[in-house]
C-alpha cells in the first residue's frame, strides 16, 4: 500500500485476517498474539490509507474496523461489546435528558419566583409579602405535582426553590416545605 512505511505497520498488515464484510465495512482481525501490532493499524493516518485502498478495490467507500482476534467468535464478542456500549450510552443519554428537563423545569420556577418577587410593590408590607407567598407556594406546588422523576438533582433544585421563597417571604424553609408538600398532596 502506498503511503505505508515502517516495519511495525507492515508486520501488522501481514498479521491481519479478514473476518467479515458487512454493508460498507470490512472487519479485520489481528491475532491476539500480535496484539501489540494493532496500534500501528489504529493510527488515523494508517486507517485512512487502508480505507482508501479497500474503497478503490471495492469500487465504493468502505470503512475498515480492526478487532482483537481472528475467529468469528471474536467478532461476535466485539459486536456484543458494541451493543452493550450503545445500550449504556443510551441509558446515560436518557438520564442526562431527564436531569436536564428536571433542572430546566425547576430553573424556570426559580426564575419565576425572582420575577414575581421583583414585581411586588411595597415589599415591606407584610400583607403584600403574604400575597406573594400564597402565589409562590401554589407555583411551586404545581411544579412539584408535574415532576416525574424524584432523583437527587431534582430534589436539590426543588429545595433551592423552597429556600428562595423562604428568603423572600421571611418564613422558615421548613414551614415553606410543609405548605408546598401539603398543597401538592405529598403530606
Amino acid at each position: 500500500m502506498k503511503g505505508v512505511s515502517g516495519r511495525g505497520v507492515w508486520a501488522a498488515l501481514n498479521a491481519v485476517r479478514p473476518i467479515a464484510l458487512e454493508e460498507d465495512q470490512l472487519i479485520l482481525g489481528i491475532p491476539q498474539t500480535d496484539g501489540e501490532l494493532a496500534g500501528h493499524l489504529r493510527l488515523p493516518q494508517t486507517k485512512r490509507i487502508m480505507e482508501l485502498a479497500v474503497s478503490q478495490v471495492m469500487g465504493k467507500p468502505f470503512m475498515v474496523r480492526l478487532i482483537d482476534g481472528i475467529r468469528e467468535a471474536d467478532y461476535e464478542l466485539a459486536k456484543r461489546r458494541d451493543a452493550e456500549r450503545r445500550r449504556l450510552q443510551e441509558v446515560e443519554m436518557t438520564k442526562m435528558r431527564a436531569e436536564l428537563v428536571a433542572k430546566s423545569s425547576w430553573e424556570g420556577v426559580y426564575e419565576q419566583l425572582s420575577r414575581r418577587y421583583a414585581a411586588v410593590t411595597n415589599k415591606s408590607l407584610p400583607q403584600n409579602r403574604a400575597r406573594f407567598y400564597e402565589e409562590a407556594v401554589e407555583l411551586i406546588a404545581e411544579a412539584r405535582k408535574s415532576q416525574t422523576t424524584f432523583d437527587d438533582l431534582g430534589e436539590r433544585n426543588f429545595a433551592r426553590c423552597l429556600e428562595r421563597l423562604a428568603q423572600y417571604s421571611e418564613v422558615p424553609s421548613t414551614i415553606v416545605g410543609v405548605q408546598v408538600l401539603q398543597r401538592s398532596g405529598e403530606l
